[in-house]
């Protein structure tokens, strides 16, 4: 995987980005809020939505390998 690849196309948002964000998390037990921190500081899936699936997957596979 690329992690300069756009994940989300309307918000210009790059898995790095992503992975960035991710990191910093302390509460790596709830996925869903982990989403909503991504989501808040990078703007990613607020537009079309396309996106959310993938990114929900990226974010749970990184959680995994924690």
């Amino acid at each position: 995987m690329d992690y300069k690849e756009l994940v989300c196309k309307c918000k210009k948002v790059s898995y790095e980005d992503i992975d960035n964000v991710v990191k910093n998390e302390n509460n790596i037990s709830d996925v869903v809020k982990v989403f909503e921190d991504v989501q808040k500081q990078t703007q990613c899936s607020t537009g079309c939505g396309g996106c959310h699936d993938k990114i929900m997957d990226f974010i749970a596979d990184i959680l995994y390998q924690r």
